[in-house]
């Protein structure tokens, strides 16, 4: 199982504070099925800044503490990046992380609350330089719940999405599991990714996830998960998924 989104990193962030603690995830990882992860510390997102360079020593010197502790996770160098006006400009110097290593696929953060105005140019931009941003958790993004079409045009203009696995188990909340489900339901999401922190109710889920998707959803879904977890990672084309709005309902004057 690979898992392309989570805070491991030791001080860097809102995730994991020691190097204790990141062991401790990273064996909390392991029992929960996973073999690779991508280390995605937060970047540009107004607090933490995670330079390239930085990321990729650490997570060198985190691989070894994990052999070293004889701890069976392959983890790779990586950032959650939030969309922002300068993101060109670290491009441009160098300064960014992907999920795979020929730099195709983003791993992109909206603010929890908010889609900006220039995240369509944005995306073109992204997109004209061979870029796929695979936006995180849109599920928990307050906006995007209350108007889901503006999902549904990401996908379009080529975007993917990863859904976090606690949302869709519940650990945020009945509406966000709610949306999460109706989402997949759509076909407007591409991949589980634990997340995880070290904080309350931020653990890994990944096998509760794909247990449930497997049961309302079908083994083939589980399969197309994963696989195209392995696809991003890889830098291989993903496969598509057939994806339609989400239907809401009508307002009913008489309940």
């Amino acid at each position: 199982m690979i898992d392309l989104h989570c805070h491991l990193l030791p001080g860097v962030d809102d995730g994991s504070k020691s190097m204790d603690i990141s062991l401790k995830l990273a064996n909390d990882a392991v029992r929960d099925g996973i073999d690779y992860a991508l280390l995605t510390p937060h970047h540009m997102n107004g607090v933490y800044l995670n330079h390239k360079k930085a990321v990729i020593q650490q997570t060198q010197e985190f691989q070894m503490e994990l052999d070293r502790h004889k701890i069976p996770l392959k983890v790779f160098p990586g950032q959650e990046v939030r969309i922002n006006g300068d993101l060109l400009t670290a491009l441009d110097q160098d300064d960014i992380l992907f999920a795979d290593e020929g730099g195709q696929y983003l791993m992109l953060e909206f603010p929890d609350d908010d889609i900006p105005n220039y995240t369509s140019n944005m995306i073109y931009e992204l997109m004209q330089r061979g870029i796929i941003p695979v936006i995180v958790h849109p599920e928990r993004n307050t906006k995007i719940m209350k108007q889901p079409d503006i999902l549904y045009d990401l996908l379009n203009k080529g975007c993917l999405s990863q859904i976090t696995a606690g949302s869709y188990v519940g650990i945020f909340g009945h509406k966000v599991q709610k949306f999460s489900k109706q989402l997949i339901q759509s076909g407007q999401v591409y991949i589980f990714a634990s997340d995880a922190h070290n904080l309350p109710n931020r653990k890994y889920e990944m096998t509760n996830a794909f247990a449930k998707l497997g049961n309302e959803f079908g083994n083939d879904y589980v399969s197309k998960f994963n696989e195209n977890a392995k696809r991003i990672i890889n830098g291989d084309n993903i496969l598509s998924n057939d994806f339609s709005k989400i239907k809401t309902h009508l307002f009913h004057f008489f309940k």
